[in-house]
């Protein structure tokens, strides 16, 4: 038996911020004192880098659970699914409900839970919970649902990943213009056809790599300490990331027999424009093989790093046909990939 992902749902906030918004920043290194570069450079750069152009942040009146309501509302909707019949609610974020204007984050009760109340189911047998497992959040989400579902304990579970990162940032470190919000949602159920997933892999990495994204202060010295942002140490990050995702990509797609020239796409999460072709690259590299072309549909550069978003939402955005030049047609093979705070890394080989 395998799972298939039978409806897809997403919102994509109508708040666009443009490269432009942090000219008039003040970006500092991480001791406090100011880059020396013009924020024009340093934006240049950014650009250059991460591929990102414009990022979305959610409309003020709208916290995280309410983006994954509207997803989830999609994903239902989508499959043709009664919402009584969802078995579990998997709900992956990292930093829960941060009202606006506030950096302090709200998970009592549980998001899924504020989602199930939203969808105004009342079975009971509905179980919500929440995860939290930094980017690759939503992926292990679905494998968590395979797991329920092949275990008998469900039948349908609702998978979603959304957050809200434009609000744990710090205005004054060059990484805030990573950040951005969304939300995605799917409906993982079993398959009794040839579709599904077809194989996985998934690891934490908690020596050092466990403090490669951390929450920590403001990098103004005239900043409250005793507020926190999200960190990163993005060189370790990306060092970490070339190491160890293509080998998971490779250890995942072995196992479902697969020929890799067989694979059609690749969604990767949208954390670094640059280091997501470096992982692909040297993925194909293990296998004496070239990149294709066209293989990697990447919708960073108009909606930023929205974390656990990121690859919920580019299935959905590729099937509703908003990702130009790129299709999913039946009978496709898929690898789904991500990498994250933990470090954490996860992947699997789906056939659409």
């Amino acid at each position: 038996m395998k799972i298939k992902i039978t409806g897809t749902g997403s919102y994509i906030p109508e708040r666009v911020i443009s490269d432009k918004h942090f000219e008039l920043h003040q970006f500092l290194n991480e001791d406090g004192t100011p880059i020396k570069q013009s924020n024009e450079v340093i934006i240049k750069k950014f650009k250059a880098i991460t591929g990102i152009e414009e990022r979305r942040y959610s409309e003020s009146h709208y916290n995280t659970s309410d983006l994954a309501f509207f997803a989830s509302q999609k994903a239902i909707e989508n499959a043709g699914i009664d919402p009584e019949t969802i078995d579990y609610i998997i709900f992956a974020h990292n930093f829960g409900d941060v009202k606006f204007g506030t950096i302090q984050s709200d998970m009592i009760p549980s998001l899924a839970s504020r989602v199930k109340h939203k969808l105004q189911i009342k079975n009971p047998k509905c179980v919500a919970y929440d995860l939290i497992f930094g980017c690759p959040g939503w992926v292990e989400g679905v494998l968590q649902a395979n797991a329920f579902i092949k275990s008998g304990m469900a039948k349908r579970c609702l998978v979603i990943g959304a957050e809200t990162l434009s609000r744990v940032v710090d205005d004054h470190d060059r990484d805030s213009m990573i950040y951005s919000d969304g939300a995605g949602a799917t409906i993982v159920e079993a398959s009794d056809n040839d579709s599904g997933m077809l194989s996985y892999e998934t690891a934490s990495y908690t020596e050092e790599e466990a403090g490669f994204l951390y929450y920590g202060k403001s990098y103004h010295p005239g900043e409250d300490s005793d507020t926190k942002y999200i960190k990163m140490y993005g060189r370790k990050i990306y060092e970490f990331a070339l190491s160890n995702v293509p080998t998971a990509m490779k250890s995942c797609l072995d196992k479902s027999g697969i020929a890799i020239e067989d694979v059609k796409k690749i969604l990767i999460h949208q954390a670094n424009e640059k280091m997501d072709e470096a992982i692909i690259d040297r993925f194909y590299k293990l296998y004496d093989k070239t990149a294709p072309a066209n293989i990697m549909p990447m919708s960073i550069h108009d909606l930023g790093n929205s974390s656990v978003a990121t690859v919920p939402t580019l299935y959905d955005l590729i099937l509703q046909g908003q990702i130009e030049n790129h299709e999913i047609n039946k009978g496709d093979i898929l690898i789904f990939a991500s990498v994250g705070a933990g470090m954490n890394i996860n992947a699997f080989v789906y056939r659409y």
